[in-house]
């Protein structure tokens, strides 16, 4: 027999309702979090988000079927929230070890994800068995009040998740906070309302529960921060000498123990290394200024390396820098190192440097240009594969003058050979017409660029009154025109908006290496 209630019935009942919509939330926080781990660590939110989704879904009706066979509902609650709330407030941490250490992120992925969506999924069966403990009415109306706190502290959950937990705890600590919550909503509720169905050993075992999830969730908040750095460390060669995360993206500053090699890691994607990124810079930038450049569009190139290149020209007049975040920026700016090799671009005052981003800054920016750089991000995701799109390049036409052109970082002609000449289909489409050219950088490996115009194929050379380089010359560019046979133009057929063809080109071409 079920033993009485702790409090009337009314107040019993609105406070498990209360239960229900932080649970929830909990819930949806939890599920947000590997999303977002997983869009940092691999960069492909919407493959991370359709993985985390569907199996969680999927484990969510697992978990609701599992919970036909439980008969003591208070009891059984209590141990599901007690585990979820351990699963889900170590989900990160777990993640980003396995990540780090054991190269296991995606079935580690998955095995956690299906645990919190199991848990999850029992969660309504068994608090519309405590609802009905309290008094018995309608199903449907039991079922309609469970799901509205359910679904509005979802809302609760997801809106909190961007808008408070990040900016304020981060990713780790966050999930941690909430795993607490989680913690102690779940189980104190069946402590106390439903005391009287509990025997004494279920009440001394569930507080014990209770004490040890706090306990584990507390000591990995207070070592949180050491386990970060120590598994951050684990990602990198060398010496980690800056660590952050803004808005957009982790950044990593690296430098080896002879201070000969520092390199710059955004989401873990070398962007550049000291001993050889001249090369890269020298061939992306130089062959487009032959020809007018006193006003120069540089879209991406935050680390100001490019934008050092373009001031080499004293006949410049103007250069802006269009990069999605600033806190790049503000690392070029004020890093020694950083700023040394950019040559102080950023201090520069023809140089004026824009955060935004580079598709909707040229949707509501009309100026025209004379050189356009798109020094962008390799586009391994959605949010980068748009900056490859024929509607982008589309955009930077109407920002060229008639005599202008364009010059595209094309990702490896050798490495993802389709994803290199999707991007000249898409100039192609565009209404360009674009000379490709290719240079080995060693710590990139073989390196392809486009260099567009829209009057006619630009000339492949270099500028007669250009500054001395330590890299090009014109023998080397004429050479960079040259495809072995393996890797001339293949089929690959533009990448649009609506078609990011070039995220499968780029992540078959890279699989393997």
């Amino acid at each position: 027999m079920p033993g009485a209630l702790a409090g009337r019935p009314r107040a019993a009942r609105l406070l498990v309702l209360l239960a229900v919509f932080i649970c929830a939330a909990c819930g949806l926080v939890y599920e947000l979090a590997l999303v977002a781990l997983g869009s940092y660590l691999l960069g492909d939110t919407v493959t991370q988000a359709a993985i985390v989704l569907s199996v969680m879904v999927f484990a969510m009706g697992v978990g609701s079927l599992a919970t036909k066979r439980l008969r003591r509902a208070a009891a059984s609650f209590a141990l599901v929230e007690a585990l979820l709330a351990l699963v889900g407030g170590l989900s990160v941490l777990l993640l980003y070890a396995a990540f780090a250490w054991f190269n296991l992120y995606q079935p580690a992925l998955i095995v956690i994800a299906f645990a919190i969506g199991a848990l999850i999924g029992a969660e309504i069966p068994l608090l519309m068995m405590l609802i009905q403990r309290i008094r018995r009415q309608d199903a449907a109306s039991a079922v309609a009040d469970l799901f509205a706190a359910d679904y509005i502290g979802a809302l609760i959950g997801g809106l909190a998740f961007p808008f408070l937990l990040l900016p304020m705890l981060g990713l780790l600590h966050g999930a941690l906070v909430v795993g607490a919550v989680n913690a102690v909503v779940g189980v104190a509720v069946v402590l106390w309302l439903f005391r009287g169905d509990l025997g004494r050993r279920s009440t001394v075992l569930l507080s014990a529960a209770l004490a040890v999830v706090l306990a584990v969730l507390g000591g990995a908040y207070v070592l949180a921060d050491r386990f970060e750095v120590t598994a951050r460390q684990a990602l990198y060669r060398d010496p980690i000498v800056h660590a952050g995360r803004s808005a957009y993206q982790e950044i990593v500053l690296t430098r080896s123990l002879d201070g000969r090699d520092t390199r710059l890691f955004l989401n873990g994607d070398l962007q550049f290394s000291s001993i050889d990124e001249y090369r890269y810079h020298e061939a992306l930038v130089h062959p487009a200024m032959n020809g007018p450049h006193g006003e120069v569009l540089v879209l991406g190139g935050g680390d100001g390396l490019g934008t050092r290149e373009i001031l080499r020209y004293p006949d410049v007049e103007r250069v802006t820098l269009v990069d999605l975040d600033p806190a790049v920026v503000e690392l070029a700016r004020e890093d020694p190192v950083l700023s040394a090799l950019n040559g102080g671009a950023f201090g520069d005052p023809r140089v004026e440097a824009v955060a935004a981003d580079a598709f909707n800054w040229l949707r509501d920016n009309p100026d025209r240009y004379d050189v356009v750089v798109a020094d962008l991000p390799d586009p391994d995701n959605v949010g980068t594969a748009k900056l490859f799109s024929v509607e982008f390049y589309e955009l930077i036409r109407h920002a060229l003058r008639p005599d202008g052109r364009l010059v595209v970082q094309a990702g490896s002609p050798f490495f993802a050979a389709d994803a290199y000449w999707s991007v000249g289909a898409g100039l192609n489409a565009a209404g360009y017409q674009a000379v490709p050219y290719q240079v080995d950088v060693p710590s990139f490996g073989n390196w392809g660029f486009f260099l567009a115009g829209t009057g006619g194929p630009p000339e492949l050379a270099l500028a007669a009154e250009r500054p001395r380089l330590r890299f090009l010359d014109e023998a080397t560019l004429a050479a960079a025109a040259v495809f072995p046979a393996d890797r001339r133009r293949t089929g690959a057929l533009p990448s649009t908006l609506l078609r990011p063809r070039i995220i499968d080109y780029y992540e078959s071409g890279w699989d393997g290496y």
